[in-house]
Formats: C-alpha cells, structure tokens, sequence
C-alpha cells in the first residue's frame, strides 16, 4: 500500500521493478497474438466503454489516450464497498476498490480486441497480483470491469487463447467482473502523465508504456 508520495520516492529507484514488469517496457515486451475471436468494426459511428485497472491509473490512462479511436480516457476507482472513495483510501487499501480507467471507445474506430491487446501487452503484467511494478496491493490489481456479454466473451476468450499459447511464463491474475460503480478520481490526477512529463515516476514507469504502444500498435498510435 503506497500513496502517491510514497510512489514518487520509489520511483528513484524502481529500475529493479520495471526490468520485472512484462508489457513496461518497449525494448523488450513481447508482441502478443491478435485475438481469434475478435468481431469487425462497427458500421456506424457510436460509444462504448470498459473500465480497465492495471496499476497506477496514470500510465493507463496516457497509454489509451493515445489509442486511435478513444474518444476518452478518465481515472478513477471501481470495484470497492464504499461510496465517494478518496485516493487517500483507496491507497490505504480500505475500501476495496481498484485503480481504474474508464475508457471510452468509438467502436467504428477500434475494436474491443484491440483494446484488449494493448491492455494485455504494454499497459500492464497481468501475471501480477495485487500489484504492478514498484506499486503494492488489492488497488493496483489487474481488472477488466466489462460493459456488456459481448466484451465478457471477448476478454474471456483472450486469457484463454493467451493461457494456452503460453504468451506468458506465469498464470493471467486479471479479475474479470461486471461493470462496477465508476467513481471519477480526483481532479489532480487527470491527464497526470502530461501534466508531470518529468516526474521520476512517470519517467521510469509510464513513458516507456506509451512508446511501446507507439513501436508495437503504429497503426493505433496517435499523437496528443
């Protein structure tokens, strides 16, 4: 259980905890398949969305604010058991909610597949629990709070396509639930990562997210 200030000192040293972090880095993530079961693109223009935790909500955020076809990406908390929860609880570990990012997609534009292997290669390692990189406890777990039993079959079927193509040398931790309460976070974490380009945290754990989505999704890359 770390706050944000506590995150900021570990950054100084957390090179140790990124060499770990499969999907962290863009020298040496591994490409993963493109999902067999994935559906066309939607003939006409529309919304839909995901609620997505895999770790610190900053780099998820900055990696699918850069994904083509997002037409929004919001931190924020979901899954827990209590009403209105402030970063300080969440980071206490109290309440039981995750991270979060609530990503909203034009479907027309890019698939849930799409999402789905962005958000299983280089936003997160969904092999960890209860924690990404130098970032410890239930609020930093891998979670896909799905919107609909079409996204549900799609984010079921990647594990298990994943699990037996052996994608990665550990067993996928990710929960995969029903969409949860979303609770917009705190206006000082939004648009973090473009807000603090230089902060050691952001440097060492977030940036190299953002360009290997740039060297791994091209096609999906855009520029803020």
């Amino acid at each position: 259980m770390f706050s944000r200030a506590a995150r900021m000192t570990l950054a100084l040293g957390s090179a140790v905890f990124i060499a770990g972090c499969q999907g962290a880095r863009a020298d040496d993530a591994v490409p993963l398949p493109d999902p067999v079961h994935a559906s066309p693109l939607a003939a006409v223009a529309g919304r839909d969305s995901v609620l997505l935790g895999g770790g610190c909500f900053w780099g998820v955020e900055a990696v699918f604010e850069r994904v083509n076809g997002v037409v929004d990406a919001v931190s924020g908390y979901a899954g827990g058991n209590v009403r209105n929860p402030s970063y300080e609880r969440v980071s206490a570990g109290s309440t039981g909610h995750a991270e979060v990012v609530k990503v909203v997609f034009d479907p027309s534009v890019v698939s849930y597949a799409d999402l789905m292997k962005v958000f299983f290669s280089v936003v997160h390692d969904p092999t960890q629990l209860n924690r990404q990189g130098p970032d410890r406890g239930t609020q930093y777990r891998s979670a896909v709070y799905y919107a609909s039993p079409a996204q549900r079959a799609m984010t079921e079927k990647y594990i298990d396509q994943l699990t037996k193509a052996k994608a990665f040398s550990a067993p996928i931790v990710t929960e995969v639930a029903p969409w949860a309460q979303f609770f917009q976070a705190e206006a000082y974490h939004q648009g973090y990562y473009d807000l603090h380009p230089s902060q050691p945290y952001i440097v060492y754990n977030d940036k190299p997210k953002v360009e290997a989505l740039k060297q791994q999704f091209p096609a999906l890359y855009r520029n803020r």
